[in-house]
């Protein structure tokens, strides 16, 4: 991509407004703590005062709107926290140029870094040096400045205590984080009636998953319609790509197929279903015509064993997600139509108790010449599946994935920090660029005749973003916002001419336009952020000391270092996608190698190897897409991966997986007998992938020649058609990957 068509649609997404869910109950309680913590500094201590502990109350407040899991007091007192030290060590060192200078290189290297401990904590570290520039020339002396670092501090303090009194939606995030994990199963159940071999994003899943962590004290809080979805949510996906594929279940068309679709339909319903009920806290109502779906009793006269199998595990796991989601105590009864519920269960003929008398088969027996008796085998099956230790299962290992606390996050942020000091780091790379411009920017402030100079290294500060995307988008969008913001503030206080009081309310209304409008657009918040700092410094009349053309103009030098910046320092992402790509088959190896694995130990001890290994794979499969995608913005030639052999290769590789979960949906009991050929077939899957890994680091085609004897090799020596025709598929996705990579 050329420098000028990247130039333009990064300006675009950067001035992009999008339509978002507006929370102005959230919005308004922030704009209430910034007005209770001017009010009370104006009141007691002054204008000067004021504008300071105002933006601890600020900065404090647009930490809680984060994406974040950590509860939202934390974050606020967090941010308040740290920008009372940011403001404090600034203050003394502010008399002193090269002291500035040497602790604004510091703290801004180090915020920076902070990118590594997560994107929560960057934009906290980025916001304090922003506005540590500003703060530091409000005190006078020492202990004034200590009093500023107080009030800031007090800020967060205020926030953090509205956040506890005034609850808005508690728990709103995780709940839409399970929400649409649940959304995306229906969707995927709903696209495979179309069709049978669609692609799941994992994204929702991955989300959820690091929703669920919660720290103790969220442990004991945490609503109890919250503890199991996503776990279920998690065994249902492999279970509908089985029911719906055509090479291990139901043939393409016929009757089989319709009731497929009905049944996939059906799910659909349900899991939409569960997921508004998550959302908004209410119990379960499902829609008849699904339950009936789900329970009509001729499934098993229509489908064959392995589809019925896969149909009977399919109702028993959304009717533990009906029951699960149930908004309810720990102690509880189980909501139903007997104790005040809505919603019959969908899984009731696979709950069903199982028959005493029942052979004790891997799986239902395809000579029973009773349909009642095939059904009642395959319940056996499932029921047995259900109650004991399923080595696929999500999370064996505990109920509750636990996150740290704040302090013991510290040591962790650290080390995360630590480990991108090494040569190569993109991180690093953006740490010592947004130093160096950011010095440069507060140098020229220093020398250019406007006053005010920190708003050219607080726009840089601001906008830089490890990636090249988001830091010129921002540049654009911080420029524009700027100066419409600061126009329109300025028009007003020439106009106006407010005092100090209708200053702070006007400072206040920015604010809370600034928080409702945060989500919809860089461009949109940053109007009504320069309108905010326009206001809240007239408090103490040197809001429109500046001119507009003065301050535009420093916006637009510190946006145009951090675009000179990443063009002399960049950190591309195209020259590591085959890298990613390596990583991501080398992962998705290993998944396919451990549940391959399974097959030949059933009876193994039941451990977490499936599980970790997925999580592996996605986690590769999501940085492939996100550096892909950082990589099509990017201005450099082709050093990597033309588009077309990414898409080609990236397509390859999902297959690859996809066919890997198919044999994870129908894993053997653990008293099923063990197919001995499958420990070699794991074995040759881990080794060919790592060498095909390597393969494609070393911009090489990779070959698969022993996995390919070893897979005729297990045509011959298995029986089960499934596992014949699931090899297949793992080598045919290989060999479409090696063909996407020859053609670059």
């Amino acid at each position: 991509m050329s420098w000028l068509r990247a130039l333009r649609e990064t300006a675009r997404s950067g001035l992009t407004v999008e339509r978002r869910r507006l929370a102005p109950a959230i919005a308004a309680r922030g704009a209430l703590g910034l007005a209770l913590v001017i009010g009370f500094s104006l009141a007691f201590f002054g204008p000067a005062v004021a504008a300071s502990s105002a933006f601890g109350a600020f900065q404090a407040a647009i930490a809680t709107f984060q994406r974040s899991w950590r509860p939202r007091p934390t974050l606020a007192l967090a941010s308040g926290g740290s920008l009372a030290v940011s403001t404090f060590l600034g203050y003394l060192t502010g008399a002193h140029t090269l002291l500035f200078l040497a602790l604004l290189l510091l703290w801004t290297f180090l915020s920076g870094l902070a990118w590594a401990a997560g994107p929560t904590a960057g934009l906290i570290a980025s916001s304090n040096v922003a506005i540590m520039l500003v703060t530091v020339t409000l005190p006078t002396s020492v202990a004034t400045a200590a009093g500023h670092a107080v009030m800031i501090f007090a800020g967060g303090v205020v926030q953090a205590a509205l956040v506890v009194l005034l609850p808005v939606r508690p728990w709103g995030a995780q709940r839409d984080a399970l929400a649409d994990a649940l959304a995306a199963e229906a969707d995927y159940a709903r696209r495979l009636r179309h069709d049978p071999v669609a692609s799941f994003d994992p994204v929702p899943l991955m989300t959820a998953r690091s929703a669920a962590a919660v720290t103790p004290r969220q442990a004991r809080r945490r609503p109890a319609e919250l503890h199991g979805p996503r776990r279920l949510a998690e065994r249902i996906r492999p279970v509908l790509a089985s029911l719906a594929d055509p090479a291990v279940g139901a043939p393409a068309e016929g009757p089989q197929r319709d009731r497929v679709r009905e049944l996939l339909a059906a799910a659909g319903e349900v899991l939409d279903a569960a997921a508004h009920a998550i959302r908004h806290g209410e119990p379960v109502r499902l829609p008849p015509a699904a339950v009936a779906a789900l329970r009509t009793p001729d499934t098993g006269t229509i489908l064959d064993d392995r589809s019925h199998r896969a149909a009977l595990r399919l109702a028993a796991l959304l009717g533990d997600v009906v029951e699960t989601v149930e908004p309810r105590t720990e102690t509880s009864p189980k909501a139903g139509p007997a104790n005040g519920g809505t919603a019959p269960d969908p899984a009731a003929p696979a709950a069903a108790a199982p028959d005493p008398a029942a052979p004790d088969v891997a799986g239902p027996d395809p000579a029973a010449p009773d349909p009642a008796a095939r059904d009642r085998a395959a319940r056996d099956r499932v029921a047995r599946d259900r109650a004991g230790p399923d080595p696929a299962a999500p999370d064996p290992a505990a109920g509750t994935r636990t996150r740290p606390t704040l302090l013991r996050l510290a040591p962790l942020a650290l080390a995360a920090m630590r480990a991108e000091v090494r040569p190569g780091s993109p991180i690093l790379r953006h740490a010592l660029r947004v130093s160096a411009v950011t010095a440069a920017g507060y140098l020229l402030g220093l020398v250019l005749p406007l006053g005010h100079g920190y708003w050219a290294p607080m726009a840089s500060v601001m906008v830089m973003r490890p990636d090249f995307s988001q830091t010129y988008a921002r540049s654009v969008a911080r420029f524009g916002g700027t100066l419409v913001g600061v126009a329109l503030a300025t028009a007003v206080v020439r106009t106006a001419h407010p005092g100090t009081y209708l200053s702070a309310g006007l400072a206040v209304l920015s604010a809370f336009g600034m928080y409702l409008l945060m989500r919809t657009g860089y461009a949109v918040s940053q109007v009504c952020v320069a309108a905010y700092v326009v206001f809240l410094l007239g408090m103490e009349g040197s809001g429109v000391s500046q001119t507009v053309r003065d301050r535009v103009t420093l916006t637009l030098l510190g946006g145009l270092l951090a675009m000179l910046g990443y063009a002399l320092y960049p950190a591309w992402e195209t020259p590591r996608l085959r890298g990613r790509l390596a990583d991501w088959l080398a992962a998705s190896g290993r998944y396919a190698a451990a549940v391959a694995a399974r097959y030949a130990d059933p009876a193994g001890p039941a451990g977490p190897d499936v599980r970790e290994a997925l999580l592996a794979a996605r986690a590769a499969r999501v940085a492939w897409q996100d550096a892909l995608g950082r990589a099509g913005h990017e201005p450099v030639r082709h050093r990597g991966l033309s588009h077309a052999a990414a898409e080609d290769a990236g397509h390859a590789i999902a297959e690859f997986g996809r066919a890997a979960m198919l044999l994870e949906a129908h894993l053997p009991d653990r008293g099923a007998p063990p197919v001995p050929a499958a420990a070699g077939l794991a074995e040759a899957l881990r080794e060919a992938t790592e060498r095909g890994a390597q393969a494609v680091r070393e911009r090489r085609a990779p070959a698969w020649d022993d996995l390919r004897e070893t897979v005729a090799a297990w045509d011959t020596e298995v029986a089960d058609p499934l596992l014949r025709k699931a090899a297949r598929l793992l080598l045919a996705a290989l060999d479409e990957l090696s063909t996407a990579l020859a053609a670059d």
